[in-house]
């Protein structure tokens, strides 16, 4: 490179010194791997503004055609500073019946505003699982445990993650599959064969770990879960750190271990060889003490919700707009505005009701999603999850 990136000043520097030593400014530009045009010219700064000219001159352009007028970026600070807890949509608003300029969009506005640190940032909040109600069942299809086994390598040095699925009042092992990663599409399969195998529990139990939940997302939903919750199947998550929550399943994923990992197999096939047997093993074979030495095989029946892949589209009778959620998460609102749901329930049809003056309530199903604030042009999203059943 021509320049030492880390320390151009200094290599300008000692090329002028070395200049004004007497050195041929030729030999010097080839040494210093610059053209004859680029020596000269920083020879020529040097001598018009000393050691200053040796700096990098700013990049920024003489003249900006689209930058705001002085005269209104003054306006807009004399407003503000009048008015301080105004935002840039209300100043903007005001100054349009106020003044006869051609005024900026509302973000230049709003850069303004942030650039001359008059706005107040807000830090984002992020949702944060703290569990949801749980929920006793009384007979088998009221509740389903669920939760990936930790992971564990098999003698070809890949890793096997087990998802295992039970009935939590039989104990029922309802799957037990080997996977090669926690992604969403594996769990999709699993449960999509479990639903047609054994119909569709009345509610699923599962901890706050991907992909039955995701933490950046509203309210932690995934896509699995909203798939969950369009089949008509209730979320329970445990606390965070709480695994006695799911204690049941947790001590099968003891028995699990006990039979099945102290000699893993090859492939992701052998080993899920050895989890159909355990799986026969559990449910016919082995007497439960918690059912009375009873098989698990035998106090578990199927569900009678049968498993439908197909979902007619939601209706809102009881709220005043009905959006369907696009792909990048938004909904379109009034005066052409957007509101920012969630990407996880795109294609979805989300219901709207005024709750308060310019303050609305967004549902997604029967479960509040958030508010939106129509004068703040703010969605706020709820920290926990509500369920208003009609």
């Amino acid at each position: 490179m021509p320049w030492k990136e880390c320390n151009r000043m200094n290599e300008r520097m000692k090329f002028v010194i070395r200049l004004e030593d007497g050195e041929r400014m030729t030999d010097l530009c080839r040494e210093f791997e610059i053209s004859r045009k680029t020596g000269y010219k920083i020879w020529n700064r040097y001598h018009a503004n000393g050691v200053d000219g040796l700096f990098d001159e700013s990049k920024r352009p003489y003249h900006n055609p689209r930058k705001t007028a002085e005269h209104i970026e003054d306006l807009i600070l004399q407003t503000k500073l009048k008015r301080p807890t105004w935002g840039a949509d209300k100043i903007r608003e005001y100054l349009l019946k106020k003044s006869k300029f051609n005024l900026p969009s509302r973000n230049t506005f709003h850069n303004i505003l942030l650039r001359n640190d008059l706005v107040k940032k807000r830090r984002r909040r992020r949702y944060k699982a703290t569990g949801t109600n749980l929920t006793p069942s009384n007979k088998p299809n009221d509740l389903w445990c669920a939760a990936f086994k930790g992971q564990f390598r098999m003698k070809n040095n890949k890793y096997c993650y087990p998802l295992t699925i039970t009935d939590h009042e039989s104990r029922f092992l309802l799957g037990c599959e080997a996977l090669e990663s926690v992604k969403e599409g594996g769990a999709f399969s699993v449960f999509n064969q479990a639903f047609e195998k054994f119909g569709v529990p009345k509610a699923i139990r599962t901890d706050n770990g991907f992909p039955f939940s995701c933490g950046n997302a509203l309210l932690g939903l995934s896509r699995l879960s909203v798939w969950w919750l369009r089949l008509g199947i209730d979320i329970e998550r445990i606390t965070p750190g709480n695994p006695q929550e799911n204690g049941r399943h947790e001590r099968m994923h003891l028995t699990l271990k006990q039979d099945t990992l102290s000699n893993p197999t090859r492939s992701i096939l052998s080993q899920q060889e050895v989890f159909e047997d355990f799986k026969k093993m559990y449910n016919f074979d082995r007497p439960h003490q918690a059912l009375g030495n009873e098989m698990p095989g035998n106090i578990y029946t199927k569900s009678k919700k049968l498993y439908k892949k197909e979902f007619s589209e939601l209706t809102y009778p009881d709220m005043e707009m009905e959006k369907k959620v696009i792909e990048c998460g938004k909904v379109s609102f009034r005066n052409r505005k957007s509101i920012f749901i969630s990407e996880v329930l795109a294609g979805e049809v989300v219901g709207i009701t005024e709750v308060e003056e310019k303050m609305w309530k967004v549902k997604f199903m029967d479960l509040v999603l958030g508010h939106y604030d129509e004068n703040e042009g703010k969605f706020s999203p709820m920290r926990e999850m509500i369920l208003e059943k009609v």
